[in-house]
């Protein structure tokens, strides 16, 4: 029996457990060492079973006998090993081993890396391989767990509850070395009937990877970047957290305060430099640092326009090779909106050192003029421009908000407080004590903050009250209420990846991570929005950040909302969830624009160098920071904290759904609501003019600008929000009252112009009904295009309503499969030719013509057709996967009629989609085709009643809808990319394109569900 494998092991065992005599006791110990042992190593009991019986076990292969197993091998079904001598010695090898981005070079089933390569082997270190077993490609998630002389150990998972371990083991053979690798397999694909199968093979591949080690390790390494620290897990101390080593960290920060300007009127290059010195000596690292900067991400300054801040400022630290990225000119989003690109281009591997700088010189420039001075500030050549600019750049304000003297940003957040004030509801006098409580609380936070440019606390009489010194600007914003731009003000933030931090040798209580970014716009023009006090961006792009952090508004410990005007940070707090008036928690660290300096763009630079500080000295809480550009427009923000993150850091751009936009109309009249207004002032302390924003019965907006002395004297001293009035040329007059262009009514002594006109307020007329409407059917999105009064005729504005439905339907991980539809009976007539010659033309930035055409969904899209699809129409219907039509629909491009060519798409897929002499006839002659012609030359997919098609491309999608996530998109990607391969890569090709559906937890879900009996419960990964 003792010849039998696996029996003197066990005898072993137990003998050393058993004397002759044992207790029950000893006999119950013995038993339990037994079963360690086995568990430890199950091939025992394969073994004994197999020499008992007689039979091999062919699907284990066998380790080196003498080659001690790694322990964790037992949490595996099955194991696979390989082992192979060679001459280098033991050392060498292991460090050639540990180089885990070399595993290309001899790992036969290595089939690529899903996103960065790994760097050396350290414990935390976490990758994705793509591995082919058996000719099929997986993707196999990585970590490193164990690392020491002797070599190191891996833990994964992979497809369908795949788990495997793998072992590395070096051992000295003479002069050479012996590498033994034990890897181990678990989960649903080797529980069941081909579980031997793969032990074996991914056996054989670990002997062949061995057999082209000696080659491999004769080759000379991937070359490095010149002075790049080799990127290493780090391990943060305070908190025990292994780091990703390119995880983001902002490890150094500056801020320069030149009150009293410059008598040698330097430029804000130069006030940037010194910013970013004192950073770097924040750092505890010192200047020198400076020098390996990778990148400089600079905010663009409005005080002087350079072509390339960077460039000039890694010229003067000895950065000169680096990398330059530049915000956009205008828009005070870009000192967070930089922060975001920075931590994102570390994140991915970019870069390893990154310098954030933005600086102004107004009050320099500012004293300059008033001495008569030309400042001798660089100009660069034409040829000079930055690696990339980041952030969105077009005309701020459109014709409406042009005439109307909106332009310049005082008046547009005064237009903003007037419609905030309204939605409070409060009289003029409550608000105003309300916004002056409010910025003496800033002020406040600016005395205690030794980079503020005027650290001063003020009162709220003080600030509401309107003197020579603290003048009404617009109204009802006083001096003291407004940014301050005219400042000499610079911030250096120094961001590194967490290998270079710790390789720079950069103490870790200095570090500060950034959790997660956001950014996106709200409507671009204000007088389109909605409402005018609310921002659906700043809302979606806090839900965004907050879930990635993991962290909700309430445990946020300090907070800066970007504080130009008191309307910007009231409407923040709001959808942010952020009470205005918590005393222990105000909503600013700096002081905001008016007391903390308003630095052109910058001002979010100052706030982030600010709350480093703050969470430095509390490392376990948690910060906010936004920025903002134009009016509320432009948005940007970020998730700070000294605390680690626990997912890695992204800058999200969430889809942010917009509500129903209102057009912005000229020259009407007729009856309207007050909605907003302000009243402008000039230096002699009159209101120079007002102006006012009216919404009209059917939910438009016109925005006037009225001279008349009598309504500026009314708007002075009377409230008209909310009120009913009548426009008349560039006036209002009450509702009620005479309709003359020349004023309102003229009061009795002693009456205001609205007790003599009798008005009462009255709700504010809802915006006009959405062009594109969204609705959600479980997994299904219809999307509607909903202008039946013209045939669903597309305009800019349906065109750009269109392109964000398409946008939420990519966006949405519950959305499968949509439909576009047309309201009323129609599909679509095309292009609004009328509303193009008024030069609304239907092209969008990202998805060009009609909001769609150009760039269809990458998920499927079917076309529910009633009525004639011809022109545009019928490019719109192209441009879906699939088609229901109703039986009296048509199909057709007569562009050739009319001396046109159907650029939208429609030559070009109907060449796709139908034999060359059938795309040929439709396209030549342009003579329509019935919805049966179409069905039957394969252009449609389904005939229905008329009236029905909605409702049969609903049953249609829903039978795509059931089917797994990622198999839907593979196909459709192979479908979509299959015309352009040749025979000799088409399935080499659509491997690729499936690999991530059939590796992914759906595929085992499939299966268990199809043994079990049961509907599938599809996760999309």
């Amino acid at each position: 029996m003792s010849a039998v494998p696996g029996f003197d092991r066990v005898r072993a065992v137990v003998e050393q457990g058993l004397g002759k005599g044992a207790s029950l006791r000893k006999q119950v110990r013995a038993g339990s060492a037994l079963l360690d042992t086995v568990r430890r190593d199950p091939r025992i009991v394969r073994e004994l079973i197999a020499g008992m019986t007689g039979h091999g076990s062919p699907s284990e292969p066998e380790a080196a006998p003498e080659h001690t197993l790694p322990a964790g091998l037992s949490d595996y079904a099955r194991t696979a090993h390989a082992h192979r001598d060679l001459d280098t010695g033991a050392a060498a090898t292991l460090a050639y081993l540990a180089q885990l981005q070399r595993l290309p070079e001899w790992v036969t089933f290595h089939a690529g890396w899903r996103g960065e390569a790994p760097g050396s082997a350290a414990v935390g270190v976490e990758y994705t391989q793509v591995a082919k077993f058996m000719g099929i490609p997986a993707d196999v998630e990585w970590m490193v767990t164990e690392v020491s002389d002797a070599g190191l150990g891996l833990r994964g998972h992979g497809p369908q509850g795949l788990g495997l371990g793998l072992w590395i083991t070096v051992t000295p053979n003479g002069s050479g070395s012996r590498v033994y690798i034990d890897a181990g397999l678990s989960g649903q694909p080797i529980d069941g009937p081909l579980g031997g199968t793969v032990a074996r093979a991914l056996g054989d591949a670990l002997t062949d990877s061995l057999a082209g080690l000696p080659a491999a390790m004769g080759a000379p390494g991937p070359a490095s970047a010149p002075g790049r620290a080799e990127r290493k897990a780090v391990r943060h101390r305070a908190s025990g957290t292994v780091l990703a080593p390119t995880t983001p960290v902002l490890v150094g920060v500056g801020q320069i305060v030149q009150r009293t300007p410059d008598p040698a009127y330097g430029d804000p290059s130069q006030l940037a430099v010194r910013a970013l010195r004192a950073a770097a000596e924040d750092t505890g690292a010192g200047p020198e640092l400076l020098a390996r900067a990778d990148a400089v991400f600079s905010v663009a300054p409005t005080s002087w326009q350079y072509r390339d801040l960077g460039a000039l400022v890694a010229a003067a630290v000895g950065a000169g090779a680096a990398d330059t990225v530049q915000s956009s000119p205008f828009g005070g989003d870009g000192g967070q909106l930089v922060l975001n690109e920075a931590a994102a281009a570390i994140a991915a591997g970019d870069y390893d050192l990154v310098l954030v700088t933005g600086a102004e010189a107004g009050a320099t420039a500012a004293a300059a003029q008033r001495a008569g001075v030309e400042v001798g500030w660089p100009v660069q050549d034409a040829s000079v421009a930055p690696t990339r600019t980041v952030g969105i750049d077009k005309a701020a304000n459109n014709a409406a908000e042009s005439a109307a003297g909106l332009q310049a940003p005082i008046n547009m957040y005064a237009l903003l407080e007037s419609a905030n004030r309204h939605r409070l509801g409060r009289t003029a006098a409550e608000h105003e004590a309300a916004v002056a409580e409010l910025w003496s609380r800033l002020s406040a936070v600016a005395a205690g903050n030794p980079n503020a440019w005027q650290p001063h606390e003020f009162t709220a009489a003080e600030i509401a009250a309107v003197t020579e010194a603290n003048r009404m600007i617009s109204a009802p914003y006083t001096k003291l209420e407004c940014a301050n731009l005219t400042v000499d003000m610079a911030s250096g933030i120094i961001v590194a990846s967490a290998a270079a931090a710790e390789a720079a040798g950069i103490p870790q209580d200095k570090w500060v991570f950034l959790h997660a970014g956001a950014s996106g716009t709200d409507e671009w023009f204000v007088s389109e929005r909605a409402e005018l006090a609310a921002s659906p961006a700043i809302a979606a792009l806090g839900a965004a950040a907050f879930e990635h952090a993991g962290i909700a508004a309430e445990d946020l410990a300090h907070i800066d909302l970007y504080a130009c005007f008191p309307v910007a940070v009231q409407i923040a707090a709001r959808e942010l969830g952020l009470p205005v008036d918590d005393p222990k928690r105000p909503l600013s660290v700096t002081g905001g624009l008016t007391f903390g300096g308003g630095p052109g763009n910058n001002y979010g630079g100052h706030a982030v160098a600010t709350l480093v500080q703050r969470l430095r000295a509390e490392p376990e809480s948690f910060g906010l920071s936004t920025s903002l550009g134009w009016y509320l427009t432009k948005h940007a923000l970020g998730v700070y904290s000294a605390t680690p993150p626990t997912r890695a850091y992204r800058h999200l751009t969430p889809v942010i759904e917009h509500p129903a936009a209102r057009p912005a109309r000229t020259g009407y009249e007729g009856p309207a609501v007050v909605e907003a207004y302000t009243l402008p002032y000039g230096r002699d302390g009159r209101p120079e003019a007002a102006i006012i924003s009216v919404l009209t019965p059917q939910g438009d907006r016109v925005l006037l600008r009225c001279t008349d002395s009598e309504l500026l004297a009314a708007l002075t001293d009377e409230d008209w929000l909310g009120l009913p009035v009548t426009v008349a040329g560039d006036t209002i007059v009450p509702a009620t009252g005479p309709t003359s262009a020349a004023g309102p009514a003229s009061a009795a002594a002693g009456e205001s112009v609205l007790s003599a006109a009798g008005l009462g307020r009255v709700a504010l007329p809802p915006p006009p009904p959405a062009p594109v409407l969204i609705e959600r059917r479980g997994h299904i999105m219809i999307i509607t295009i909903n202008r039946p009064h013209v045939r669903n005729a597309i305009n800019l504005a349906t065109a750009l309503g269109l392109e964000r439905a398409i946008d939420a339907y990519e966006a949405d991980p519950n959305a499968r499969i949509a439909i576009l539809t047309g309201a009323g009976g129609y599909f679509s007539a095309g292009m609004d030719l009328k509303a193009a010659a008024r030069g609304e033309v239907p092209v969008t930035e990202k998805r060009g013509i009609l909001g769609i055409v150009s760039q269809p969904p990458r998920k499927p899209l079917i076309a529910a057709v009633e009525g004639p699809a011809l022109a545009g129409g019928c490019e719109l219907a192209l441009t879906a996967d699939m088609i229901v039509a109703a039986s009296n629909s048509t199909f057709g491009i007569p562009e050739a009629k009319r001396g046109l060519v159907a650029v939208g798409g429609g030559v070009l897929r109907l060449s796709q989609r139908l034999p060359r002499a059938i795309a040929m006839e439709l396209s030549l002659t342009g003579d329509p085709i019935t919805a049966a012609r179409a069905a039957d030359i394969g252009l449609i997919n389904q005939v229905a009643e008329p009236g029905k098609a909605l409702e049969a491309a609903l049953e249609l999608a829903a039978r795509v809808a059931v089917n797994a996530p990622l198999s839907i998109d593979a196909s459709k990607q192979i479908i979509e990319q299959a015309p352009d391969w040749s025979v000799a890569e088409a399935f080499a090709k659509q491997g690729q394109v499936a690999a991530a559906a059939l590796s992914s937890l759906d595929a085992g879900e499939g299966m268990r569900a199809f043994v079990e009996k049961r509907p599938p419960v599809w996760q999309g990964r």
